[in-house]
């Protein structure tokens, strides 16, 4: 891939970014949220075309026009989320878009046969015939591999691919990869975990803000330089100012959240996604919940609102008392507010103004018979405004037709005006620009400042260190560390997400 370039609208996220894949090699892609690499992985699996730059493929130019034709062209591209269909037979899964027939009639031994062939190839044995629903999580993504290779894939394309697997199983997954390479094939591996990235991966390139920030072979790298890469000169000046964290500094001792031996295990993969983590937050203190993607901290936040449909085990007190909390509703009546990280599918309703979404927190408490009153509902729409910098001339407009910073207001603006106990957040300005981040973190701190908890689940290092007393570090569902900003900047806390033996040099795999 060479100068690739990719616009949406006015927003450049690639800008001239070039990929360099060797036959038999993996090469690890790095890079923290909105870098470019889910784009740049796109453009190569033929979900986006780039505005700039060429692909070749073994010395020919190739433009890949969708998924189906990057197939075809050898590439095949594993996303975190599978693409099997659960209630199909593997054999079925296998082929799917390619059955095997005459005259009209499905050559059930044929598939059969050339499906064994292929779990052959990724050392799976299972019956073919088996639904995939049935299958483990590990057992699935092997049948993924085993599909793409079905299609002669000469570049494979693995997306965090053992976020949900076991240590038995990612050692069975990183023998395939062995054997893939051994192959000729050259593998993408996208990953922030530096212990499987110095296991498996021969090269790494870093990508920040849509550029190449840094290239290396494995084991000429430390993870210091890693997340030096990754973050850029950005971090030191924002964990050198501590002026956005003095109001904070007398936190209060009692405890407004207690968390116990809490575990999240995934209702889909049966995954342990949070696994026993203790904590709590006191009230008038901002602490943040600090992980990279797969590491736990997301599933945490909707969970302690009941957002969450996978399972739940712990206690978890509120002021004290033992609380259940089995759905939004629950948390909203105990005075827990919610900001997810996809407003759009969580945050707002879409063609309701933003006047009506800034109320429906309280909804109850203006229309107490049923019937919206409506001088109320200007009243408190205008107040939602106020406590978080939005244009009253806003209010009235759809709020699909806001910018994401405005958005990010009303959602906010909806839960301050219920003067929440709780605050939980998750990634509460992913989408926003600077000056409406610096806006959303002044709100912050002032509802912290008036007694309220506020918990904050994200993967922006940089803007954790400025916003919170404390900041929690997940790793793999559990809680590896707890650090104060002025002890700890964004490079060592990213450095603490990452990996297991910070500072060392990245040994390079065999």
């Amino acid at each position: 891939m060479d100068r690739i370039t990719k616009r949406f609208g006015r927003q450049t996220v690639l800008d001239g970014v070039s990929l360099e894949l060797h036959a038999g090699e993996v090469h690890a892609l790095l890079g923290c949220n909105g870098a470019g690499k889910s784009t740049l992985l796109k453009i190569l699996g033929g979900v986006h075309t780039s505005d700039e730059g060429s692909i070749h493929l073994a010395n020919r130019s190739i433009t890949p026009r969708s998924p189906a034709h990057a197939a075809r062209l050898g590439i095949a591209v594993i996303h975190q989320e599978l693409s099997l269909v659960p209630a199909l037979s593997v054999a079925d899964n296998l082929l799917l878009g390619r059955p095997m027939s005459r005259l009209g009639f499905l050559l059930r031994g044929r598939e059969r046969a050339e499906a064994e062939k292929r779990l052959a190839e990724v050392g799976l044995d299972i019956d073919p015939d088996k639904p995939v629903e049935q299958l483990s999580l590990a057992e699935r993504q092997l049948v993924e591999i085993a599909k793409a290779l079905g299609f002669g894939a000469s570049v494979l394309v693995m997306d965090e691919p053992t976020s949900a697997l076991t240590a038995p199983s990612v050692d069975r997954l990183f023998e395939l990869v062995r054997s893939l390479c051994a192959r000729g094939v050259a593998v993408v591996y996208v990953s922030h975990r530096m212990d499987e990235i110095a296991r498996i991966a021969h090269r790494l390139t870093v990508l920040r803000d849509g550029r190449v920030a840094g290239r290396a072979l494995v084991g000429e790298a430390t993870v210091e330089d890693i997340v030096a890469w990754m973050l850029g000169p950005r971090a030191a000046a924002v964990s050198a100012d501590p002026s956005g964290r003095a109001e904070l500094t007398d936190v209060p001792a009692a405890a407004r959240l207690e968390v116990e031996n809490f575990s999240i295990t995934s209702s889909h993969s049966q995954r342990l996604l949070v696994d026993a983590v203790s904590f709590s937050v006191s009230a008038g203190e901002i602490v943040g919940c600090f992980g990279l993607s797969g590491a736990g901290a997301n599933d945490l936040v909707a969970a302690l609102f009941g957002a969450s449909s996978d399972r739940t085990k712990g206690i978890v007190r509120l002021d004290g008392q033992a609380v259940n909390i089995g759905s939004p509703r629950d948390a909203a009546a105990l005075g827990i507010g919610f900001v997810p990280a996809d407003r759009k599918t969580m945050g707002i309703v879409p063609l309701m103004t933003s006047a009506h979404n800034a109320t429906l927190a309280v909804l109850s408490a203006i229309s107490p018979l049923g019937w919206i009153r409506n001088k109320k509902d200007r009243d408190v729409s205008m107040q939602a405004a106020e406590r978080t910098g939005l244009s009253p001339a806003v209010l009235e407009r759809a709020v699909v037709e806001l910018s994401g910073g405005n958005q990010q207001k009303v959602v906010l603006g909806k839960w301050l005006v219920s003067d929440p106990r709780l605050l939980l957040l998750d990634d509460p300005t992913r989408g926003v620009d600077v000056g409406a981040k610096a806006e959303i973190y002044a709100r912050l701190r002032a509802l912290a400042g008036g007694g309220a908890a506020v918990f904050v689940a994200g993967s922006d290092a940089e803007e954790l260190v400025e916003l919170c007393n404390r900041i929690l570090v997940l790793r793999k569902g559990k809680i590896v560390a707890t650090v104060r900003p002025g002890e700890c900047n964004a490079n060592r806390l990213l450095a603490l997400a990452m990996s297991e033996h910070d500072g060392a040099v990245i040994e390079a795999s065999a």
